[in-house]
């Protein structure tokens, strides 16, 4: 495979390629001012074309093929890489990159947890125990000191993302009760991956909006350790995803209670003063509230909030397009910051609209 850029500073291997997050970094990457893509590895795809599986991706990659994934050996001399690989699978190939000098970020919820903590919530023993330790935990909206050293970073979730920078902000101003923190979420079914099955059957999705995973949900426990570290206390979460019948989107609606009273022009401005600088926030005024239709196909996340004083409670809402600042465009803008550019190289800030 040759370089999509001959001046390219950086070589990148993308591995899981041919999956909806995979296939949205090989387009965004397509874009990039310092970063060629030089493998995009797959499993079951190996030897199809891109185009063939995306052809949306042809005039970028029209002469380029899949390619099994393999070790390092395999990754045509990338400087790094973008792992998209199923949780269990990315805990085992993520290692040996690393060690051989490869920087990742990986896009799977492989490290982003204490090994411990991977039965109970992804239901398999780590088979790289030592690993979830060394990584950094890759929001750059509060880590990107971090990012920026790190060899492996454990991208976030796409909840998770959109949950932290709308309600991180409001608890490190003190402005909530950690005490107990409910969030309704909702996504499309890209979140679900490119395998078919029932669960995101047109048939059963179309016109349905379906709560799973209740009480169960890995994104769980990323939420309160992010948010814990936002607050500096323990954070308790009752955390309910629906599937609704959009392909892109996740749209979180947060509820708490405030620590004292607070207006809504509070918590707002906590949001703006928080976030000020950060390329991919944006923070609605008072009164408007975020719609993950208008962040559509960009980094971008929405993020607003209401302060209702009749019952003492916040709601603070945010929104990402799930395959983009909530997997690959997330990834890039980590990638960015670990090969010191700009964060917002190569990404985008409109949405597609309507």
């Amino acid at each position: 495979m040759h370089p999509m850029h001959e001046d390219a500073a950086v070589p990148v291997a993308v591995l899981g390629a041919s999956g909806f997050s995979g296939a949205e970094a090989l387009r965004l990457l397509a874009g990039h001012p310092a970063f060629s893509v030089v493998a995009a590895g797959a499993g079951d795809a190996a030897g199809r074309p891109v185009a063939d599986l995306y052809p949306h991706l042809a005039p970028a990659y029209g002469d380029v093929v899949f390619s099994k994934v393999g070790g390092p050996e395999d990754l045509a001399g990338a400087g790094a890489a973008l792992v998209a690989l199923p949780h269990e699978e990315s805990a085992r190939a993520v290692p040996p990159l690393v060690e051989s000098g490869v920087r990742v970020v990986d896009l799977s919820g492989a490290f982003r947890l204490a090994a411990e903590a991977y039965p109970a919530w992804y239901g398999f023993e780590h088979p790289s125990p030592g690993w979830p330790g060394k990584a950094v935990y890759g929001l750059p909206e509060m880590f990107a000191d971090e990012i920026a050293g790190a060899e492996l970073v454990a991208n976030p979730g796409c909840y998770p993302t959109a949950v932290a920078l709308a309600l991180a902000p409001l608890l490190s101003e003190g402005l909530l009760d950690p005490a107990h923190v409910t969030i309704d979420a909702k996504s499309g079914v890209s979140g679900a991956g490119r395998k078919p099955s029932d669960f995101v059957h047109h048939a059963m999705t179309e016109g349905s909006v379906r709560p799973y995973r209740v009480g169960t949900h890995q994104h769980t426990p990323e939420i309160e350790q992010v948010l814990e570290r936002a607050g500096g206390t323990p954070v308790a979460v009752t955390f309910v995803p629906h599937l609704v019948p959009a392909v892109r989107g996740v749209l979180v609606t947060c509820y708490a209670r405030l620590a004292h009273p607070a207006t809504t022009e509070d918590l707002v401005g906590a949001l703006t003063e928080s976030h000020s600088g950060a390329p991919f926030v944006r923070v609605l005024p008072a009164g408007s509230m975020p719609d993950p239709k208008r962040v559509a196909g960009s980094n971008v996340c929405e993020v607003g909030a209401v302060a209702d004083p009749r019952t003492g409670t916040a709601v603070a809402v945010g929104a990402v397009d799930n395959l983009v600042k909530g997997a690959a465009g997330q990834a890039i803008q980590n990638l960015n910051l670990m090969h010191g550019l700009d964060q917002a190289a190569g990404l985008p800030v409109l949405g597609v609209y309507p």
